[in-house]
């Protein structure tokens, strides 16, 4: 039987949704969207390592509820976000009868997520979209917010969409498939949101970074939910990115945007660049005196302690600078980077000087 659920509300007016989080409650999906929306066909876009046993599920869950499901799986890894990818997509949707009616599922990681929400928003002018995800990083970040994309060949998720999903249904049971280098990946994104808006968060991080590790079930969905609330929280304040409110969620992530295009999409899991990428956020922050050395190594030990990643791939420094110029918090050609002042509280900092970008990035705060 499923565990008790926990849910979160995502309060955007006519675009609000649930997110709701428990162990077993796949086999619940059909319930869960006959319960949000009027539904007779579904195709479901999942990748060739989540198909069995997780997308199969799914589908025979909505089966169950008389719901017509097409199962559409693509080649695992970020590289199926790609413009090919979704042109063939495209076509396929025409080929297996979507119309304005049908309903897209995800199930999956962030990747799958990302591009069959993308599908969703572009076929037919938008189609209607529930989100399952399958990884601990698409649980706590990319399955929630609305946010649906595709990478260029020097630029992540640089074409895209807002989408907000009917709900996002997230199963910690899943995660038990996960290889430890993925789940542990995704461990990246909450500690993110303890740094960047919660203190007591980061703490508990701290006080539990044993149970995580080893995927305690309540630990987790404990973990997840208020992962969760705290990205719905800025979500709620700025859908679109338009108040710059919502860059706090990208800590790291402009240095990690760089070092997954310049290793190549899919030689650093995207958490491992996030958790590197934090960690040269916070020597930089270090070395403009926006937090002290204490700050730094109370980040580092927990990044350690959770099994992440801290050392910067052996990249050209100038290489690096360059490929940030990409990144959208970019101001007339300027870098610009969201830095702690203190643990819970983040700032977007704008006329940095490049070799203190450079330093950063060597490993001196």
């Amino acid at each position: 039987m499923p565990s008790a659920l926990q849910s979160v509300r995502v309060n955007l007016a006519e675009r609000s949704y649930d997110i709701e989080i428990g162990a077993g409650n796949l086999v619940d999906t059909g319930r869960f969207l006959k319960d949000r929306s009027k539904v007779s066909h579904a195709i479901l876009f999942t990748d060739e390592n989540v198909q069995e046993p997780h997308a199969v599920k799914v589908a025979e869950s909505l089966l169950s509820e008389s719901i017509d499901v097409a199962i559409v799986a693509v080649v695992p890894g970020e590289k199926s976000k790609a413009v090919e990818v979704a042109a063939s997509l495209w076509e396929g949707m025409l080929e297996l009868g979507a119309d304005r009616q049908t309903i897209v599922v995800a199930v999956g990681g962030g990747v799958v997520g990302d591009l069959a929400g993308f599908i969703a928003a572009t076929f037919a002018r938008g189609l209607r979209f529930l989100q399952i995800p399958t990884s601990l990083l698409a649980q706590v970040d990319s399955s929630v917010g609305g946010k649906v994309g595709i990478n260029l060949s020097q630029a992540k998720n640089m074409v895209g969409a807002f989408l907000q999903p009917l709900g996002v249904l997230i199963d910690t049971a899943v995660l038990d498939t996960l290889p430890k280098r993925e789940y542990v990946s995704g461990l990246a994104e909450m500690l993110k949101y303890g740094v960047i808006l919660d203190a007591e968060f980061f703490a508990d991080l701290e006080a539990n970074a044993a149970k995580l590790v080893d995927r305690d079930p309540e630990t987790l969905i404990r973990a997840i939910a208020r992962s969760c609330r705290l990205k719905a929280d800025v979500v709620e304040k700025d859908e679109r990115e338009e108040t710059g409110l919502r860059a706090v969620l990208n800590y790291g992530h402009t240095f990690a945007h760089a070092f997954e295009a310049l290793a190549g999409y899919g030689e650093l899991l995207h958490g491992e660049a996030v958790s590197i990428g934090m960690m040269c956020a916070a020597r930089l922050a270090q070395r403009l005196g926006r937090v002290d050395a204490t700050f730094v190594a109370r980040q580092m030990a927990l990044t350690e302690t959770l099994g992440l990643p801290t050392k910067v791939p052996k990249l050209d420094r100038e290489k690096i600078l360059t490929t940030m110029l990409h990144d959208k918090k970019v101001e007339h050609g300027k870098l610009r980077f969201i830095l702690p002042t203190r643990m819970g509280h983040v700032e977007l900092v704008g006329g940095i000087e490049p070799a203190d970008v450079k330093a950063a990035i060597d490993g001196k705060g």
